[in-house]
């Protein structure tokens, strides 16, 4: 048995299936009481380039992973939201579209103004390393869902070179009682092995009403590729 599988013939026994790095350490300890082999470290080839700034294929992955709202609604715990996540916590104040549905390319243009200002500078100051675009993106794809790149352990199990255990890590936390595994699989496939999920498409949702909830039978996918790529050139420019 692999010793991802023995973890995950473990992990309904855990609330919410995530383990603490107690239990990894305890799961370590008795899997190699047992003879599972440790995986081989997962060290990916320092980036040529390293990337310090948003790029059309960033952007479009986190937007893989995410949504996008055209007017404003509730998320799951009662909060007033709109475009891709943005909340009055970003500064930009989002009660203005209450009934008030934008279109895609402000949308974007909010979302990505508080993915510049507000998320890839805590990205870039989690780690001490170079990070490639795939590195970045993986790493700004976790962010922009948990908030928490500057307090979580897998940065800094990158930057001391502890590749196998970081991506343990960011593979078995904040996975939201399992709705998220498949996500933080997806980012850290990209952290370590480059594989991209994006197709520059996302998932756009109407508001129901009046309980200003997402629809979701109204779900439709959307290439964005376009009013991304115009985005990022208008903010260079």
């Amino acid at each position: 048995m692999e010793r991802a599988a023995f973890f995950d013939r473990l992990r309904p026994l855990k609330p919410k299936g995530e383990f603490q790095p107690a239990d990894v350490a305890l799961l370590d300890k008795l899997a190699d009481e047992l003879g599972i082999a440790r995986p081989a470290p997962a060290k990916p080839a320092p980036p040529t380039v390293p990337c310090t700034m948003l790029t059309l294929p960033i952007v479009l992955e986190v937007a893989e992973h995410e949504a996008l709202v055209l007017e404003w609604y509730k998320d799951s715990v009662g909060v007033g939201t709109w475009a891709m996540g943005v909340t009055d916590a970003s500064g930009h104040r989002v009660g203005r579209y209450k009934d008030n549905p934008q279109s895609i390319r402000r949308c974007l243009e909010v979302s990505i103004w508080l993915m510049r200002r507000g998320y890839l500078p805590d990205v870039l100051k989690a780690f001490t390393v170079p990070l490639s675009e795939a590195q970045l993106a993986a790493a700004l794809s976790w962010h922009w869902n948990t908030g928490a790149i500057l307090k979580s352990d897998w940065p800094k199990l990158v930057n001391q070179g502890r590749h196998a255990e970081a991506r343990a890590f960011l593979e078995s936390h904040y996975l939201n009682g399992g709705d998220l595994a498949k996500r933080r699989k997806a980012e850290a496939a990209l952290f370590w092995d480059g594989a991209w999920s994006n197709d520059g498409k996302t998932t756009i949702y109407d508001v129901a009403k009046p309980s200003y909830t997402p629809k979701w039978s109204s779900a439709r996918r959307v290439d964005i590729s376009a009013d991304v790529a115009a985005v990022l050139a208008q903010e260079v420019a």
